[in-house]
């Protein structure tokens, strides 16, 4: 067996624009190198001078050096019917595969990962960069962070790892079941083989424990290796940062997103960017005037108390409101869009139908008012939403009292039966807070059941 023990250094832009600076491939039959082919290359864009402060690759140095297309033949030549080796082999992989699938190409090579081996093989190390684990192992580095220096140290580490695999652990990640050269290089094996195949919100975690993702999932285990298959920028990322996985199951979709988007609120991950904002400042009510038309408004929470919907800045309350103008054809003058006009601009583009120029009959207009005012939120009524549990003998649910989302929890089911009105599930809920993207779900989810 062949294997083709692999670095690159890169213009440091990220999996989808990064294009590689210099290349290095040793080819190593599992005892010596009996192949090999080093190359600067020229990336075709400007080397960042903090990526240069590190590789010490200048963009003088690959002016002249060949563009990737130049080398690509020889490339899959070298590494064709071997085993693609690497430290975090997915980084260099991937590059390489973007390169190749640039030129209208694909590459596809078996894979291993010499950080996952060294975790398998050399367990107890404080860190597993190329860097730490050769000072561990006594294995010279000449010429860090260059590509040929990269990978003639990775190669003796890979000596090294197949001298000690008794346990036949090489074998183990080559087998295609087990997943294993897919895997963030942190993450052991068994934490993604303990994941449920059920409803639930799950976990990244850093190697300090702290929390980096918070993901919902119908299927927490199929959801996150998932992940690991993504080629975004930022999933690769961080897959990279992973070193555990811990979850929560919920028995419902409902409850799984209702979760995931308090503990995003509550913990803040790094990684995601939806649903972050905690608080919301403008509130979306509605009022009638002395000609007995009703108006939708617009104001700060604390002057607009009891809202029919709540928005965390005034243009999205704003763009909906614009939304239910269009939709129910609405004034836009008694929507609050438009002030100091007799009647609105939407009149003259018969968008309106004259309720601002008394052309319409206010019982026509508030009904269509009405209208649009059932459509927003969950409305003000009081509502448990029953769902599956997390187990046979559990009822799950969502408590809204007067319009507003309590929380969520779960009952067993033989008592679900004794609760005869919705303010008897307070004592058994989750108190949560009540913000647009719960009510957003809510909404969504009632809307769902319904047609």
């Amino acid at each position: 067996m062949l294997y083709t023990v692999v670095d690159i250094e890169t213009t440091g832009n990220g999996y989808k624009g990064s294009k590689i600076t210099e290349i290095s491939i040793f080819v190593f039959d599992g005892k010596v190198v009996v192949d090999e082919f080093t190359s600067l290359v020229n990336p075709e864009q400007n080397i960042p001078a903090f990526i240069t402060n590190l590789t010490g690759i200048t963009n003088a140095m690959v002016r002249t050096a060949p563009k990737f297309y130049e080398i690509a033949k020889k490339v899959e030549e070298i590494t064709k019917d071997t085993i693609f080796v690497a430290h975090n082999v997915n980084f260099d992989y991937n590059i390489i595969y973007e390169e190749f699938k640039n030129l209208g190409f694909s590459f596809k090579r078996k894979k291993l990962c010499t950080v996952r081996l060294s975790r398998k093989i050399i367990p107890g190390l404080s860190s597993y960069s190329l860097g730490n684990i050769c000072t561990s192992e006594n294995i010279p580095i000449n010429g860090r962070h260059r590509a040929k220096g990269d990978a003639e140290a990775t190669t003796e580490l890979f000596r090294r790892l197949i001298e000690r695999d008794d346990n036949f652990t090489i074998n183990s990640f080559l087998n295609p079941k087990s997943r294993q050269a897919t895997l963030p290089p942190l993450l052991d094996k068994k934490v993604v083989d303990g994941l449920p195949e059920t409803f639930g919100v799950y976990y990244f975690k850093n190697l300090a424990k702290e929390v980096i993702y918070v993901g919902k999932a119908n299927n927490i285990k199929q959801r996150v290796i998932s992940h690991f298959y993504d080629k975004k920028k930022k999933e690769q990322n961080m897959c990279m940062e992973t070193a555990d996985i811990s979850f929560t199951k919920t028995g419902s979709e409902l409850l799984a997103l209702l979760h995931e988007s308090a503990e995003i609120k509550h913990i803040y991950p790094k990684f995601n960017r939806a649903q972050r904002r905690a608080g919301e400042a403008i509130g979306l009510f509605s009022y009638e005037d002395q000609k007995g038309i009703i108006h939708l408004a617009y104001n700060r929470l604390k002057l607009a108390p009891n809202p029919m919907m709540k928005y965390y800045t005034v243009s999205e309350c704003r763009n909906h409101l614009e939304a239910l103008c269009t939709e129910f054809e609405l004034c836009p003058k008694y929507c609050h869009l438009q002030t100091n006009v007799s009647s609105c601009f939407h009149y003259q583009l018969k968008e309106c139908k004259g309720i601002c120029c008394d052309k319409e009959t206010v019982a026509a207009y508030n009904k269509r008012v009405k209208s649009a005012i059932n459509s927003v939120g969950i409305g003000a009524e009081n509502l448990v939403i029953k769902e599956k549990g997390r187990t046979k003998n559990e009822v799950g649910f969502a408590l809204i009292l007067d319009g507003i989302y309590k929380g969520f929890g779960y009952v067993e089911t033989l008592q679900s039966q004794q609760l005869e009105n919705p303010e008897d599930y307070q004592f058994f809920v989750a108190p949560k807070k009540d913000n647009r993207d719960v009510q957003r779900i809510i909404a969504a989810y009632l809307k769902k059941k319904e047609v």
